[in-house]
């Protein structure tokens, strides 16, 4: 019989993978069972080769399904690359043991609580998910083992206490898995005391059983010395692998199990990625700074706080020797008091915040990203299996002779050519996966058909292209599940209409339907009106300009003539008790759908919104600054004649209507009329007309109010409405076309009224002078 030894270790854990080494230097094993995707056996020899650099990952998916998938990241520092290397090295046999992924990604397996379909799997269970928090306390237990001896210690989480007594440790005792070994079956113990058989439970209880029939199948061939590396909490599980009766367990676990067909490959992959922020599971919480343990053992502190002075200063930043020597014996200091034999991060983080940062979040941020996650890439050897989002990628490039360079240049398209068509489409494809490799720009000259763009390639998107596996087999298959997972996160309509103008640019026909699928869904029961308004300009503009790029936007118009009547159904009642801001945001948005309805030219839509304009006009308890927009609106459509719009402005700038009110609503009334006044002479007449009849005290209490609204106007729009109202018989004209002729008498009397109102400016050449005044040194509006 072979000597076995089962290391359980941590992954991703420069202490585990340090002792690992040690370990496996004083056994020299002649067959490593690694725990890991059988499926990717024929893949582990390309880790010796020189142009593989970690942090890489193993991609196994369907070959029929590439978006079904599971990622195993390994970096320099895990232990399962550190086992790999050693039995390459020296002429061992080396073998994956975990339940094959040709049964965990068959369909049938789904009752057994493998991971979602597309997400990334971890490559084991010895850290938290972000929601398990509220799991019962046996899953949680099993996921995080670590979690209830960090407790029992007095840690926050399982990562610190894991790194303070394992990952942060000096030496390479090779006891350690002893020590791991005992606490994992005290945990399993008590795990197996509080619960039965769940689907989690039955997961594992596959995957352990297949590793254990590995580990016997080694144990009869001519093996002498067989090491087990697994994670730490299958340690005792595998232990059994020779007790009695435990075969025909094993085999009946495992049998019937589904299968199904799949490929795998090596791919780059990234220190930010390996972070538990990024959502892997198994990840860690500073992926640089076990880097910075694992390659420089020795003085560690004093090289990372020198790494830390040497950042800031490369960003004009003051970090001088003395404070890193500072920040050096402080972080001594501080482990001192926590006995420690040695700095850990939280000690270093502290010290570099107080001695290099002077307790700035900035400066800390920044050795956050850099230092503590890192932004390292890896890379793989270029004749190793690409990934499938990898091969389209490359595919479509050489098709459509676009080359990533990292050199920046400018790319002008013209959409009338199918060739640049196409180019668009796969940068708009990129955009939606995550990779700006292009960014629009303004296109010189005349034409929609005209679409300018700005390439420059970055490295690090080789890594989102490998992610992006996980949700397609090509770009366009990824992009277009990005968009329908966006589509069902989406809690408002207008976050869905901005997705169709997207769907339509990238050409991606099939997710279109189900993203206006969906945004009608969501219309249907949503309360809040405003979002149905500000959802409406985007996709009024695509239905009646439709797209250069000849995608159909029939279905576009079917939207929008569904939204037109909920927003103006529901529009009195969402502008009741407004304050001020919220009034203004009212009134832009009611304005876009005005404008959007305006666009499309539909006698149905119009007449649906005008008369919601109407009922809106009609209150007089709605904020005034919605009340005057919704009249002026009606009133440049010719739903209301001047007399209408002179009598509501009177009755809303009478004495009874208060003067906060009033100042509201002649601002909406006549906000951005600059131009209008000065052209369109109806308004204006109607505007004079209501000022001349007012009586003096009035027309003082209302000077105030006009003046504010006036003043929001461009100067040289006041001139001009300044010299339209002194020219003689011109600029003031009512629905007929008839003049007026000015009475200089009366134009003498307000001239010092309109000084006040408009400002004190030059009259033109032109300007009529008025009797009683010397036009030579006296300044008029």
């Amino acid at each position: 019989m072979p000597e076995v030894r089962i290391f359980g270790i941590r992954h991703h854990g420069p202490g585990s993978a340090r002792s690992l080494r040690a370990a496996l230097d004083a056994f020299r094993p002649d067959c490593l069972l690694i725990e890991g995707p059988p499926d990717a056996d024929a893949l582990i020899p390309l880790v010796a080769d020189p142009a593989m650099a970690p942090p890489v990952a193993l991609l196994v998916y369907r070959a029929d399904r590439p978006q079904t998938c599971a990622f195993f990241p390994f970096a320099a520092f895990s232990p399962e690359w550190v086992a790999m290397r050693h039995g390459l090295d020296h002429g061992a046999t080396l073998r994956f043991i975990d339940l094959p992924h040709a049964i965990q990604l068959a369909d049938g397996f789904a009752a057994r609580g493998e991971a979602p379909e597309g997400e990334p799997a971890p490559a084991g269970l010895d850290a938290p998910a972000p929601d398990e928090a509220a799991e019962a306390p046996s899953l949680a237990l099993r996921r995080d083992p670590l979690g209830e001896l960090a407790e029992v210690a007095g840690f926050p989480d399982g990562e610190r206490w894991w790194d303070a007594f394992v990952e942060s440790r000096a030496g390479e005792d090779g006891d350690v898995f002893a020590a791991i070994h005992e606490a994992m079956a005290a945990l399993r113990e008590g795990a197996q005391a509080e619960t039965g058989i769940d689907e989690e439970a039955s997961r594992e209880e596959a995957r352990e059983a297949h590793m254990r029939t590995c580990l016997r199948k080694a144990g009869r061939e001519d093996f002498a010395r067989i090491a087990v590396i697994c994670g730490a909490w299958h340690a005792p599980a595998l232990a059994r692998h020779d007790a009695k009766g435990q075969v025909g367990l094993d085999a009946a676990t495992l049998k019937g199990l589904p299968k199904t067909r799949v490929a795998a490959a090596w791919a780059p992959w990234s220190y930010e990625r390996l972070a538990t922020a990024s959502g892997y599971r198994a990840g860690v919480l500073s992926p640089e700074w076990y880097d910075t343990l694992w390659n420089h053992e020795g003085r560690v502190a004093a090289r990372w706080l020198a790494r830390a002075a040497a950042l800031l200063r490369a960003e004009d930043l003051d970090a001088s020797p003395a404070s890193v020597i500072e920040a050096a014996r402080l972080a001594a200091a501080l482990a001192g008091f926590r006995g420690r034999a040695r700095p850990s991060l939280d000690d270093l983080h502290e010290a570099a915040q107080a001695t290099l940062c002077f307790a700035d979040p900035a400066p800390m941020a920044l050795i956050q990203r850099k230092l503590v996650i890192g932004e390292r890439l890896g890379a793989t050897p270029p004749d190793s299996p690409g990934t499938p989002v990898e091969a389209d990628f490359a595919a479509t490039c050489k098709s459509l002779r676009l080359k990533p360079e990292a050199v920046a240049g400018d790319l002008v398209l013209d959409l009338r050519k199918d060739n640049d068509l196409a180019r668009s489409h796969f940068l708009n494809r990129l955009h939606l996966i995550g990779i700006p490799w292009g960014r629009r720009q303004q296109a010189r000259g005349r034409g929609t058909f005209k679409e300018a763009w700005f390439l420059s390639w970055q490295p690090e998107w080789v890594v989102d292209l490998v992610a992006a596996s996980a949700d397609g087999g090509t770009v366009a298959e990824a992009a277009a599940s990005r968009v329908r997972r966006r589509a069902r996160e989406a809690t408002r309509v207008a976050e869905l209409s901005g997705l169709i103008g997207t769907l339509l640019d990238a050409d991606l026909a099939g997710a279109g339907e189900d993203v206006i699928r969906a945004l009608n869904d969501r219309a249907a029961v949503s309360a809040d009106v405003f979002d149905l308004m500000e959802a409406l300009p985007p996709l009024a503009e695509l239905a009646r300009y439709g797209s250069v790029r000849s995608s159909d936007t029939g279905p576009v118009l079917g939207v929008v003539r569904g939204l037109v009547p909920r927003a103006a159904a529901g529009l009195t009642a969402a502008c009741q008790s407004l304050d001020d801001d919220a009034a203004a945001a009212a009134m832009g948005r009611i304005v876009g759908v005005h404008g959007a309805i305006s666009l499309l030219e539909e006698p149905d839509l119009k007449a649906v919104w005008q008369e919601a304009l109407r009922g809106l006009a009609d209150q007089t308890h709605v904020h005034g600054r919605v009340v005057g927009r919704a009249v002026r609106l009606l009133f440049d459509d010719r739903a209301l004649t001047a007399e209408q719009a002179g009598d509501r402005l009177r009755l809303a700038l009478s004495r009874a209507s208060g003067t906060l009110s009033a100042a509201a609503w002649i601002e909406g009334f006549l906000e951005e009329s600059g131009t209008v006044l000065i052209h369109g002479g109806t308004l204006l007449a109607v505007l004079d007309e209501w000022l001349s009849g007012l009586d003096g005290t009035l027309f003082d209490e209302l000077l105030p109010l006009l003046r504010r609204t006036f003043a929001t106007m461009a100067q040289g729009e006041r001139r001009a409405i300044g010299e339209a109202l002194t020219r003689h018989g011109t600029g003031v004209s009512d629905d007929e076309g008839s003049a007026r002729i000015f009475d200089d008498q009366r134009a003498a009397r307000v001239l010092p009224i309109l000084r006040l109102l408009l400002g004190p400016e030059a009259v033109s050449d032109t300007a009529v002078p008025v009797s009683g005044e010397d036009e030579t040194t006296e300044d008029r509006p």
